[in-house]
């Protein structure tokens, strides 16, 4: 999640104190997301120093908080932000899947135990996430109602890849022969790069 895409646009609608880009993101999101006070104002340090933002000086009605505006160049930024398609091929690290992947090798963990329980605790989450849907307003609450059915879907989807996961567990033979490319090794065009591998090679 780009915290830093996400306050230059709340500062579209125009110029916000710290504490009140909190308020607004977690208002707007329906605080899926909380964000830290300190980390929003950390961000808007940032995004000052690149000249996205700029301080307007202390409100008196809003107990002398700093105000900033958006640039030209952050409006730019916005705006090529909303253009541009999420990058799925640097997907961010998944714990769960983590966990699982390590549990195979892990002495004394019972991977179908790791599943199960985690296929009860997402289903309870799922349920969860479609009470809110039938509580929220329809009219009123549709950013809320776009955010809360992205996660019943992720919730959705990672039901089915658990099932996935442990008819797959039901099929392993500890000892059989693993499937590989001609030279022993997956290729390496096959795998998805990971978030931080993106960054580095945006480095170089």
């Amino acid at each position: 999640m780009s915290i830093r895409h996400g306050l230059l646009a709340l500062l579209q609608s125009g110029p916000m104190y710290g504490y009140q880009l909190r308020t607004e993101f977690e208002s707007r999101t329906g605080g899926t997301w909380p964000l830290n006070v300190g980390q929003v104002y950390t961000t808007l340090a940032r995004l000052e120093r690149d000249h996205l933002v700029e301080s307007v000086g202390a409100d008196a009605d809003a107990d002398g908080q700093q105000h900033y505006r958006l640039t030209d160049a952050g409006s730019g930024e916005v705006r090529t932000w909303f253009q541009t398609p999420v990058d799925r091929r640097a997907p961010p690290r998944d714990e769960l899947a983590i966990k699982l992947a390590l549990a195979l090798t892990t002495p004394g963990v019972v991977v179908a135990d790791v599943v199960r329980r985690q296929r009860t605790a997402t289903v309870r989450t799922l349920q969860d996430y479609t009470r809110l849907k039938t509580q929220a307003d329809e009219a009123g609450d549709l950013a809320w109602l776009l955010v809360l059915d992205s996660l019943v879907f992720q919730a959705e989807a990672e039901v089915r890849w658990l099932d996935h996961c442990e008819a797959r567990l039901v099929r392993f033979q500890p000892g059989a022969p693993r499937r590989t490319t001609g030279s022993g090794s997956r290729p390496s065009s096959s795998r998805p790069r990971r978030a931080d591998d993106a960054e580095q090679g945006s480095r170089r």
